[in-house]
């Protein structure tokens, strides 16, 4: 049985009779891939590159979900059969995931992009905190005893770099108010297994790998599994690659400045919430 995913945070929904993506109760997510959509070539195609490329080092991969290939499915518009990419869920058997998706760069448009696709990335990246900071929240939700905190999209796309902040203190907090506690900060953010860790280790692969640049992809964050212990380390994922390009043996300093931009300010949290300053390690 397939079901529209429920903790869905951003990209195209399936509801209203529109295309999106489902899920099912084994784990998978189908993200359809449309025969007219340059993008969801690219995305197939990134998907072959990367899960035979030998030169991509193992604990690189955990932070990509699991491909499965392709299955031909209804479109949840009612438009008959369409191809679905059939990717792991990240936030299968979450109760209640609090979820963080974060577009990475300064820049989210490609050069073999169409001059429409760019002008319209160029204004979002302009308008949002993409191009002041290098990242941009693209959605939330933050779960605490009160129930989800999911405030909409056009909120999302007017935040500023104080909301930012605001909303990565509530991410670890046990209450999403105007003075949010931070008391899960160090478990979430710190520590050998915490997100902080994570992305200093990503840091480190892309301060060398040349062979994709990575436009307009997220960072994926979920805290449940690891506060609850069902897994070992804090989940971060890299998803959404309908943008990504040959890197042609040249470092992706787009995606690589954003990543270090946010890792900053995750970095500021967790010292603002020990009431110290970290040790730049950037």
């Amino acid at each position: 049985m397939l079901k529209v995913p429920e903790h869905q945070v951003a990209g195209r929904q399936a509801i209203d009779g529109k295309l999106g993506p489902l899920i099912d109760n084994l784990g998978h997510f189908y993200k359809p891939l449309q025969d007219d959509d340059e993008r969801g070539t690219r995305e197939l195609t990134f998907y072959h590159s990367f899960s035979s490329n030998t030169r991509i080092p193992h604990h690189i991969r955990r932070f990509f979900p699991v491909f499965h290939g392709t299955q031909l499915l209804k479109a949840s518009d009612g438009s008959g059969l369409c191809p679905h990419l059939v990717l792991q869920d990240i936030t299968s058997d979450h109760l209640n995931p609090s979820i963080l998706d974060i577009k990475i760069g300064s820049r989210t448009w490609y050069l073999e992009a169409s001059n429409d696709y760019i002008q319209n990335c160029f204004h979002k990246d302009k308008t949002t905190t993409t191009v002041s900071l290098g990242f941009r929240i693209c959605g939330l939700q933050i779960y605490n005893e009160s129930g989800f905190w999911k405030p909409g999209r056009k909120l999302v796309r007017n935040f500023t770099a104080d909301d930012v902040r605001s909303v990565l203190r509530k991410f670890v907090s046990s209450n999403v108010g105007p003075e949010p506690d931070c008391c899960f900060a160090d478990s979430v953010y710190g520590g050998c297994d915490g997100i902080l860790e994570r992305l200093l280790e990503l840091k480190t692969w892309f301060e060398d790998q040349t062979m994709y640049h990575f436009r307009s992809c997220s960072l994926l964050f979920d805290k449940e599994s690891f506060l609850r212990g069902k897994t070992p380390f804090a989940e971060v994922k890299l998803i959404d690659f309908a943008h990504v390009v040959d890197g042609n043996g040249v470092i992706d300093h787009n995606f690589l400045g954003g990543l270090c931009s946010f890792i900053k300010f995750v970095s500021q949290v967790l010292a603002d919430s020990k009431g110290s300053t970290m040790e730049d390690k950037f």
